[in-house]
């Protein structure tokens, strides 16, 4: 464990302890259930941003090892267990991403995910906010943007949902970020994603805690389409001092919709270059046997708001131990 010179490894553990503590009892003070979900699957999800970590497994009776992944979170075993009648449930526990090592990011991290029946998307942000300023000990100020108004305000683009690939590259200009080599001069939808990360995420969220809402329909995930414009989704994230925290969803409760999305996005790992996935057929039956109920669900990187909490630079300080130290 990194940690700075005055503070110790034994009182880090401690507060990252009283974390955990703090995160178990505002869910238990709601009844919502805790599940423990399996870190090994035959499936593995398809999302072309994700990237699942896998190993080979002996199983008795058959001749060749089989292939497992282990999940990048919780939530297809928790949509299950939501078929089956779990009622509200929360998960706390680790989980896995292949990718990059930065002070904002793990391979191996801790994963807090909760599902609440009834919900509407708003009613879900406001049960995060309130968790954050539960875990950070203040009422924060409270910024709430559509996706829409995030580009208006931080990028001056009046409507992003009808702006050209060409707006975008000249506000990138206009903010100074540096040329993007490799880019199609017409591909709006990557354009438009550089704005978010190079002009607009780093604002977010500087003076306490900042919501973005109603995402574009393409990058609706596992979220439902809006009733009111089918051009946006509901779905939403949660952003403090410029670091995203959490990603939430009005959760799609059709199977045949999920299989679309499983298989557009194996669709669009093919064209990346990416190889392809098993899908994760046991949700897709269960989904199909008995729809999801009505219900919305979030994810949280704890690690990062423990680093928050605590005024650390790299979220490693806040860990016991990180990759390289394994």
């Amino acid at each position: 464990m990194t940690v700075s010179s005055d503070v110790s490894v034994a009182e880090t553990l401690k507060k990252r302890s009283q974390l955990l503590k703090t995160l178990r009892a505002f869910f238990y003070a709601r009844s919502v259930t805790e599940v423990e979900t399996p870190i090994l699957s035959s499936a593995a999800v398809p999302d072309v941003h994700l990237h699942s970590l896998s190993t080979q497994v002996r199983i008795p009776g058959e001749a060749e090892k089989q292939s497992f992944y282990l999940h990048t979170s919780p939530e297809y075993p928790m949509k299950r267990l939501l078929c089956n009648g779990s009622g509200d449930i929360f998960y706390l526990g680790k989980v896995f991403r292949d990718g990059d090592l930065s002070p904002r990011h793990q391979v191996e991290f801790t994963m807090l995910e909760w599902y609440r029946l009834g919900f509407s998307m708003f009613d879900l942000i406001d049960e995060v906010i309130g968790l954050l300023q539960t875990v950070l000990n203040k009422q924060c100020k409270v910024e709430r943007l559509s996706y829409r108004e995030a580009f208006q305000a931080y990028a001056d683009i009046e409507d992003i949902f009808t702006a050209t690939a060409a707006e975008c590259r000249a506000c990138l200009a206009r903010f100074k970020v540096p040329e993007v080599l490799g880019v199609e001069e017409d591909d709006k939808a990557l354009w438009e994603q550089l704005v978010l990360t190079e002009v607009i995420e780093s604002r977010l969220g500087r003076d306490g805690i900042t919501v973005l809402y109603h995402y574009p329909a393409r990058e609706a995930a596992l979220a439902q389409i809006c009733v009111e414009d089918s051009m946006q989704a509901e779905r939403f994230e949660v952003f403090v001092n410029g670091m995203e925290l959490a990603n939430g969803y009005h959760e799609l409760a059709d199977s045949e919709t999920y299989q679309y999305r499983f298989e557009a996005s194996l669709q669009q790992r093919a064209e990346c270059g990416l190889p392809a996935v098993p899908l994760d057929k046991r949700l897709l039956q269960a989904l199909a046997q008995t729809p999801l109920p009505d219900c919305s669900g979030v994810a949280l990187g704890v690690d990062r708001l423990f680093a928050l909490q605590q005024g650390l630079g790299d979220i490693r300080q806040g860990m016991a131990f990180g990759l390289r130290d394994v």
